[in-house]
């Protein structure tokens, strides 16, 4: 492979600019002849991570990471030097100059496989999509798209696509194209197994991109038959569940113009916001939303609006949401969807016309979408409360506050979110509120929260504590 000339590289170090290039993972507010933001290598609140643009520097007081813009970007996409200077050269417009000849590293070598399986799910991703919109096979996931009321615009947007039965069909078309069967061994498309047997069959599918838009996974709804209702693609390479979102990278520009971003339960939650012309909405992938995520969302957003589903399971995902923002450095609001319907005369989260498919309670973004339409959509999701008060409201439905055990059992439920908290100014307004709304003493609030705190507890257990008082209530 032929290395990068030394003028290339000392092009890119001149031209390339930090504010702009760090400024898509952080968000920087200048003070003196320096940037600051919230360092995206650790966790705090206050930012330690600083940019000087004059000497093309960054560094973080916090954990002491410091280099150039070129090392930020091999550190925050994991790619390797020859890689990161190619993508600075191509966003400043800088042709790149090669010499001479050299040996592939290890990293290279892993980054060109990357590339080609990146390649390949793209390929995967438009011959589902062309299966729905096009042949006899995927007409009965069209009608499903059709009946979610998911207009002509979003199926394009989001290449919704369709899985065939046959779970030979994928290997053979794949063959056919000139991939070999050891690359489609270590693709994550096909079973462990039997390698020719196709992962997703039968499925409404939902390719899965990063923040660049190159489709990394993918996500597949069970349209008839037992099984279960969602299936996601396996880890790879592309892939890290814990650190992917979906719709990240078309709602990556409205998060950062707004600095607010909904967080969804899923895919079809996520899709039903975005055709209400709230674009600035995600979800995680089949799992609690992570560090991780909240961490990525940070970059652009200052707050979070939780739109998760009102049964126990969603209620027990918003607590733990809102313990991983706060965690993160986030602001959180807990959106409250029935509003919208009520704005709009629509009675108990039904329409009220008769329709045979009207179900009793429309508990989600797509179920309002579906039955009520995007305005009342629209006008739900510009109605929240904010965290502390849900979680107020969540303890004070949970126990029985008539009881002194259930007061104390109330009152400690909101003791994870107090430690979230680094001002003492508000955790002592927090604890006047909970004294108030729990009909007790607020000495005695201050007193069982220093007792039981731990020293420096983790946002891990935090959660963990919370979710199993909530659990132990709801079994």
């Amino acid at each position: 492979m032929n290395r990068i000339s030394e003028t290339t590289i000392q092009e890119v170090n001149d031209r390339a600019d930090p504010l702009t290039i760090i400024g898509d993972y952080v968000r920087l507010e200048k003070r003196g002849g320096r940037y600051w933001g919230l360092c995206p290598f650790h966790n705090e609140k206050t930012p330690s991570f600083s940019v000087d643009p004059d000497r093309k520097f960054f560094y973080c007081f916090g954990c002491h990471k410091g280099g150039t813009v070129v090392s930020f970007l091999m550190e925050m996409e994991k790619i390797p030097y020859p890689e990161a200077i190619e993508t600075l050269a191509k966003r400043f417009d800088i042709p790149v100059v090669y010499e001479g000849e050299r040996r592939v590293s290890e990293d290279e070598s892993r980054s060109d496989k990357t590339e080609q399986l990146a390649e390949l799910y793209q390929r995967v991703a438009g011959s589902f999509h062309h299966i729905l919109l096009h042949t006899e096979a995927g007409k009965k996931a069209k009608a499903y798209v059709d009946f979610r009321s998911i207009n002509a615009e979003m199926l394009e947007l989001f290449r919704l696509g369709y899985a065939p039965r046959d779970r030979s069909w994928l290997y053979t078309f794949l063959q056919k194209k000139g991939y070999s069967e050891d690359f489609l061994a270590e693709s994550g498309l096909f079973s462990k197994k039997n390698p020719r047997s196709s992962f997703f069959a039968h499925r409404l599918m939902f390719p899965i991109s990063d923040r660049q838009g190159r489709t990394v996974a993918f996500g597949g709804r069970i349209l008839e038959g037992e099984g279960s209702k969602y299936l996601n693609s396996s880890e790879s390479p592309l892939y890290k569940k814990r650190e992917t979102l979906f719709a990240i990278d078309l709602a990556m520009g409205e998060i950062r113009k707004t600095k607010e971003v909904y967080l969804c339960e899923g895919y079809m939650d996520v899709i039903a916001l975005h055709q209400a012309g709230l674009t600035n909405a995600v979800a995680p992938l089949g799992t609690a939303f992570t560090e991780e995520q909240a961490r990525l969302l940070r970059r652009w957003a200052e707050r979070v609006l939780l739109v998760f589903d009102r049964d126990s399971a969603g209620q027990q995902a918003t607590v733990k949401g809102i313990l991983t923002c706060r965690a993160a450095g986030l602001e959180c609001a807990v959106v409250n969807l029935t509003a919208g319907l009520l704005n709009l005369g629509v009675e108990g989260g039904t329409r009220g016309n008769g329709e045979a498919d009207t179900p009793p309670e429309l508990k989600d973004p797509a179920d309002i979408l579906k039955y009520a339409g995007p305005e009342a959509l629209q006008k739900g999701a510009k109605c929240f409360i904010n965290d502390f008060e849900y979680l107020v409201d969540r303890g004070r439905a949970l126990f029985d506050i008539t009881s002194s055990e259930g007061k104390a059992h109330g009152v400690a439920f909101l003791f994870p979110y107090l430690e979230t908290l680094e001002s003492e100014v508000s955790r002592d307004s927090c604890v006047g509120a909970i004294a108030d709304a729990f009909g007790v003493d607020r000495t005695a609030v201050r007193k069982d929260f220093e007792k039981r705190r731990e020293p420096r507890k983790s946002t891990t257990s935090s959660n963990e504590t919370i979710e199993k008082r909530e659990v132990r209530m709801n079994d």
